[in-house]
């Protein structure tokens, strides 16, 4: 029988600690070896603990989270989970962790024990996946914003390519953006993230890509050039109606516990938009997308997953491949010019 993971957590919160620890030694996969109120005790539990995980809040005392997080991904790396309050200061801090190696971030809307016990799936379920994950050095250069260079006038799209992503998701979205020509189909993509992340994660792409990219609303219509972002608890769909293809965003419950989901995306895919799409699944932890994207395969839609060498988490992919829904396995360096190559637009 394998030994459960260590787990260390770092939070300046006596009663986060406490209600984490609870949740994660529900688990007998996990263990919490160690807790910390603050970065500088956190280092001294490192050395002393090693543990397999840890969860981070952002914002403590005597040292921010993310300064604490780019020293341990430049010089100890490890999967680091972040805990993030879901405040618009909050998301754009968790999109720059993830930025910095941050495997995924879990919300922390308040810190009642009650709050984290509704959610102890979704909690123990990112732990996990970062004890999966693909960890490397990672060195971190501060991206100094550029002005967008946006198309006016941009026109109407008949081919899509359809993304879908989890853990390990928001970097290689990026990588997969930025291998677009600013005139590339229109990119719809589905990454599991909390409500207002997206928005964040959305404007920081959009301040460094040359295509523009943005949280979808619904109704959007989907443009060459433009990457529309399901927004974080709600699902997204394709429609078309004429020649023209436009969002549809929806409440409902989660599918495959998630939402938005990639199933509801690449479905409405398979219905409306057929061998006018390519459909793409990055890096992951489950299956959700899997069978929504053997649909658009058997509508006729080019199927591209990244492969295991290039995943932080080889779940989604291998889940899709399992199914028989994947064309063709990319690196993820090569998956985005595959995409726009396979469709003649």
């Amino acid at each position: 029988m394998a030994l459960p993971l260590k787990i260390l957590i770092v939070d300046d919160s006596a009663l986060v600690r406490q209600s984490l620890a609870r949740i994660i030694n529900h688990d007998k996969s996990l263990e919490v070896s160690a807790v910390a109120s603050d970065p500088f005790v956190a280092v001294k539990k490192i050395a002393a603990c090693k543990p397999d995980i840890i969860t981070l809040d952002i914002e403590m005392p005597k040292m921010d989270g993310l300064t604490f997080l780019r020293k341990i991904m430049s010089q100890h790396p490890m999967p680091v989970v972040v805990i993030s309050s879901l405040t618009k200061k909050g998301s754009d801090l968790a999109i720059k962790a993830m930025e910095y190696g941050a495997v995924d971030v879990v919300q922390k809307s308040n810190l009642s024990v009650d709050s984290f016990e509704d959610n102890e799936r979704d909690i123990l379920e990112v732990i996990k996946a970062a004890g999966q994950s693909r960890i490397k050095r990672k060195k971190v250069e501060t991206a100094l914003p550029i002005e967008p260079n946006h198309v006016e006038g941009l026109t109407t799209t008949n081919k899509i390519i359809a993304v879908g992503a989890s853990t390990g998701g928001t970097e290689a979205i990026k990588s997969f953006l930025d291998q677009m020509p600013i005139d590339c189909p229109g990119i719809v993509i589905v990454q599991h993230m909390p409500e207002l992340f997206t928005k964040s994660f959305a404007e920081r792409l959009d301040s460094i890509l040359k295509v523009q990219v943005r949280e979808a609303k619904d109704g959007d219509t989907i443009l060459r050039g433009l990457v529309l972002i399901a927004p974080g608890n709600k699902h997204m769909e394709v429609k078309k109606t004429g020649t023209r293809y436009y969002i549809k965003l929806s409440d409902g419950e989660r599918v495959n516990r998630h939402k938005p989901s990639v199933d509801i995306l690449f479905h409405s895919m398979a219905k409306n938009v057929g061998e006018n799409a390519t459909g793409v699944i990055l890096t992951g932890m489950g299956a959700d997308g899997a069978k929504g994207i053997l649909a658009m395969k058997n509508a006729g839609s080019y199927t591209l997953g990244q492969n295991e060498e290039t995943c932080i988490v080889y779940g989604m992919p291998k889940e899709a491949k399992r199914l028989g829904g994947i064309n063709k396995e990319v690196a993820l360096s090569k998956i985005g010019k595959e995409a726009v190559s396979s469709l003649k637009y």
